[in-house]
């Protein structure tokens, strides 16, 4: 059998389906609506009862995870193929430092630290096609999610000011796993890849039926 992959629209569950098409494992999707924010009934399985997304199951291994970095972990031990992962230690592995407090709940504070962190990795970005140097691989598709589909629910940050990024976003989005996961898993959604956020988030809207996700 092939790894059932639970995923809810316009959330990280993209992650999964991002890697399983670069990777070409087959795999089943099951796509699930938020309701209209929060997750659907749909998601609480027996083996997920809090409605988590992704979810995935493995029925030969009688595996289920619902958190996206341990089923990327899965994914990548279980595919046996080293393209898209690095060891610690690995030439251009990318490590990321935070000098601010960690426990700082300030909005000052914490525009600073987002901030601090967009400069950091679009100074990364200046010198290394990808955020593991010369070599394309998870670490891409688990953070590409953070500065696209997550800014339908805020931050409303500009990428403006990080042209690094932008161009990191369009080599992404060029890529055909990447393409095909999108279209397969959110059809009718607006990608959020130029440097501009949408003006409301789906939050302050109520959820989907609001409608600024969707593709104009």
């Amino acid at each position: 059998m092939v790894l059932q992959v639970h995923h809810m629209e316009i959330s990280q569950s993209e992650r999964i389906l991002f890697l399983c098409e670069e990777l070409g494992i087959p795999y089943n999707l099951i796509r699930h609506k938020r309701a209209p924010l929060l997750a659907p009934d749909s998601l609480r399985l027996p083996a997920n009862p809090t409605g988590k997304a992704p979810f995935l199951e493995d029925p030969d291994e009688g595996v289920a995870l619902a958190e996206s970095g341990a089923i990327c972990e899965y994914i990548l031990a279980k595919s046996g193929d080293r393209k898209l992962s690095k060891k610690y230690g690995d030439k251009g592995m990318f490590l990321m430092h935070s000098h601010l407090p960690a426990d700082d709940a300030t909005r000052a504070w914490s525009q600073a630290r987002l901030e601090g962190a967009l400069k950091h990795v679009d100074g990364w970005l200046a010198k290394n096609k990808w955020l593991a140097g010369e070599d394309f691989t998870a670490a891409d598709i688990m953070t590409v999610y953070t500065v696209t589909t997550q800014r339908y629910f805020g931050p409303s940050v500009s990428l403006a000011a990080y042209p690094n990024m932008l161009r990191w976003l369009k080599d992404v989005s060029e890529r055909p796993g990447y393409r095909r996961a999108m279209e397969k898993g959110d059809p009718e959604m607006e990608l959020l890849l130029g440097s501009e956020a949408p003006g409301t988030t789906l939050i302050k809207e109520g959820g989907i039926e609001s409608g600024i996700w969707k593709k104009k």
